[in-house]
């Protein structure tokens, strides 16, 4: 069902190859359904490859763009899928990890399912925050200073976090419900 919610809203959705397919479709639709305008943001050539499951081949998506050629101050709002594979390609590109500080410096809604917090860690921006994640990075991101819970869905000043696929109702009712309060 649409709504006009997010009517107005730019969200950036920051994957690339390794990305699993559900973490990326679900949000995206619910933001879309929202009102939002949505653009998937990739570091590589534009062609994403998805993933079910961290391994089995769930199509290819065709990105929006590269990374580089925007910046935070083009969007609202971000949103990190998970899968093993996308977050740590991510967190290992110096132009994605810019793009994903710039949100959280400036005060712009981050949103992180499953192994995708790991890119704020690389951020550097998880220092005396609330998060969860995917229970096996949750030592990486207490590392990192932050505090961990093991929850669906914890908000922390702009940062909504959710552990994995079993989580993505309440994620995107969340991340739905904040991008709007946000955008107030």
């Amino acid at each position: 069902m649409s709504s006009n919610t997010l009517r107005g809203v730019r969200v950036a959705f920051l994957a690339t190859d390794g990305v699993e397919r559900v973490e990326l479709e679900s949000p995206r639709d619910a933001v879309r359904d929202a009102g939002a305008e949505v653009k998937l943001l990739t570091i590589e050539d534009l062609s994403v490859d998805k993933l079910d499951n961290d391994k089995d081949p769930a199509g290819t998506e065709q990105a929006d763009g590269l990374v580089a050629d925007f910046s935070a101050d083009d969007f609202d709002a971000l949103v990190l899928p998970g899968g093993v594979a996308n977050p740590d390609k991510l967190r290992l590109d110096s132009g994605a990890v810019a793009f994903a500080k710039a949100f959280v410096d400036q005060g712009k809604p981050v949103a992180a399912i499953c192994h995708g917090p790991w890119l704020l860690v690389e951020a550097d921006v998880v220092r005396d925050r609330t998060l969860t994640s995917f229970p096996s990075i949750q030592t990486d991101l207490r590392n990192a200073g932050a505090t961990w819970q093991d929850e669906e869905v914890v908000v922390d000043d702009g940062l909504i976090t959710s552990r994995s696929p079993d989580d993505l109702d309440a994620f995107n009712a969340k991340i739905v419900d904040e991008f709007a309060a946000a955008a107030r």
